[in-house]
C-alpha cells in the first residue's frame, strides 16, 4: 500500500525529494567516517567504462558537498532536516534523525491517494467514524509504510551517500546500524498492524487492506534491495514508483470505504504510467551519477532529447486516455474538466521542461504537477458518480 506507498517530491506530487539515482562525484575532498574509507579507495581505483547515448549533449556536473549546511548558516536548513530533504542541518537529536530518515516531504502524495480512493468509493461520509478511518489509513500509508520505504532506501544507498552526501545520518554515523534496522522493522510492523486494524474496522471478510500493505512493502523492498533492485532499470523502477504513489494508496482508500473492482485496478494502473513520467523528471539531474553506477535510467539509456519526449508523452497520453474513458462512460463534464487540467500541463512542458529538463525540472514540477493532482481527484469523483 503506501510503502505501498513509497518514495518523493519537490511539489506536492514530485516523486521524491531526493531521486533514488544519486549524483556521483569522483572527487570527495572531505573524507567520510572510517567505516566507508575502504569503499572509497576501491571506488577511486576502479575505472568505469561508460557508453553515453549519442544524443545526450548535456552532462550534469555534480560535486559532492564537503559538509552539511549548518543550521545557523543556511536559512531553512533546520526545516529541511525535519522534512528529510537536501540542505538539511546536521542533528544530534536521535528522534529528529529518525524523522529525517522517513522523509516527511514524501508523505503528502500518499495521503492524497487515500483521499482519491475514498472519493472514488462513493461511500465516504463526513462523520466522525469515516474521518477517523481515513486518518488511520493516511498514517498507515504515509508515516508508517512510506517511512519504512524511505528508511530502507537510505540504508541500501548508504555507500552511494558516503560519496555524494557523507554528512547524511547513516554514512556520517549519526545513527547506528542497529538503530536503522530497528526503525525499518518498527515502521513496517506498525503499518501492517494498522492495515489489519482497518480491515477489522471496515468489516472485511477478506483482509484486503492487509494484503495491499504486504504487497506494497514487498515492492518497496525489491525496489531498493539487491539482487532485484528495480531502481536500476528505468522502465520497471519508475513504473513501480508511479504505481506506489498513485495506484496503491488509491486502492487502500477505495477498499476501506467501498469495493475495489477490476476496472478501477486497470484504470489506476493506467494512471500510474503518468507517475512513471513524473519519476523520469527526477532522473535528469542524476545522469552523471547514474552512468557511473550503471543505473539505466531513461535519460542515460536514450539520451536527454529522447527521454524528455518519452516523459511528457507518458504524462499527457495517459491523462488523455483517462479523459476518453470518462467520456465513454457517459461522464462528459468530468472528461472536459480533466482535459482543462491537462492543457496547462502541456503549456508548462513547452515553457520549461522541453527547453531544458535539467535546468527547469523543479520549476516544471512546481508549475505543472498541481494540475495533475487535481486531475486525479476529478477522475475519482467521476468514477464515484
Amino acid at each position: 500500500m503506501a510503502s505501498v506507498l513509497t518514495v518523493v517530491s519537490s511539489s506536492s506530487f514530485a516523486l521524491s525529494s531526493r531521486s533514488p539515482h544519486r549524483h556521483c562525484s569522483p572527487a570527495v575532498r572531505a573524507p567520510p567516517p572510517f567505516s566507508y574509507r575502504c569503499y572509497l579507495r576501491g571506488f577511486q581505483r576502479r575505472t568505469l567504462t561508460v557508453k553515453a547515448a549519442e544524443t545526450d549533449a548535456d552532462e550534469v556536473k555534480a560535486a559532492a558537498p564537503e559538509e552539511a549546511p549548518s543550521s545557523s548558516g543556511a536559512g531553512g536548513s533546520s526545516i529541511n532536516q525535519l522534512l528529510g530533504i537536501k540542505g538539511a542541518a546536521q542533528e544530534s537529536n536521535k528522534w529528529k534523525i529518525r524523522l529525517q530518515l522517513t522523509k516527511p516531504v514524501t508523505w503528502p502524495p500518499l495521503v492524497w491517494g487515500v483521499v482519491c480512493g475514498a472519493a472514488a468509493s462513493g461511500n465516504f461520509h463526513w462523520n466522525v467514524e469515516d474521518v477517523a478511518k481515513a486518518i488511520v489509513c493516511m498514517i498507515m500509508s504515509g508515516p508508517c509504510l512510506t517511512g519504512y520505504t524511505q528508511t530502507m532506501n537510505d540504508w541500501y544507498d548508504r555507500e552511494i551517500d558516503a560519496i555524494n552526501e557523507p554528512y547524511r545520518p547513516i554514512p556520517s554515523g549519526s545513527i547506528s546500524e542497529g538503530e536503522v534496522i530497528t526503525q525499518i522493522w518498527v515502521l513496517l510492523l506498525a503499518g501492517l498492524g494498522l492495515a489489519g486494524l482497518l480491515d477489522v474496522w471496515a468489516g472485511h471478510k477478506s483482509p484486503d487492506i492487509f494484503y495491499l500493505a504486504v504487497g506494497g512493502s514487498l515492492i518497496s523492498y525489491i525496489y531498493s534491495a539487491p539482487p532485484l533492485k528495480l531502481k536500476q532499470n528505468g522502465w520497471i523502477g519508475n513504473f513501480a514508483l508511479g504505481a506506489s504513489y498513485i495506484s496503491l494508496p488509491w486502492w487502500a482508500g477505495q477498499a476501506l470505504f467501498g469495493t475495489l473492482t477490476p476496472d478501477i485496478i486497470v484504470l489506476t494502473l493506467l494512471y500510474s504510467i503518468a507517475g512513471l513520467g513524473i519519476a523520469i523528471v527526477n532522473d535528469f539531474k542524476s545522469i552523471e551519477g547514474d552512468r557511473a553506477l550503471g543505473l539505466q535510467s531513461l535519460p542515460v539509456a536514450f539520451g536527454v532529447e529522447t527521454a524528455k519526449w518519452i516523459c511528457v508523452a507518458a504524462i499527457d497520453i495517459t491523462q488523455l486516455s483517462v479523459a476518453g474513458y470518462l467520456l465513454g462512460d457517459d461522464k462528459p463534464f468530468y472528461a472536459l474538466a480533466l482535459l482543462g487540467l491537462i492543457l496547462p500541463q502541456v503549456y508548462f512542458q513547452f515553457e520549461y521542461f522541453l527547453k531544458d529538463p535539467v535546468k527547469y525540472d523543479v520549476k516544471y514540477q512546481a508549475s505543472a504537477q498541481p494540475f495533475l493532482i487535481l486531475g486525479l481527484l476529478v477522475t475519482a469523483l467521476g468514477i464515484s458518480h
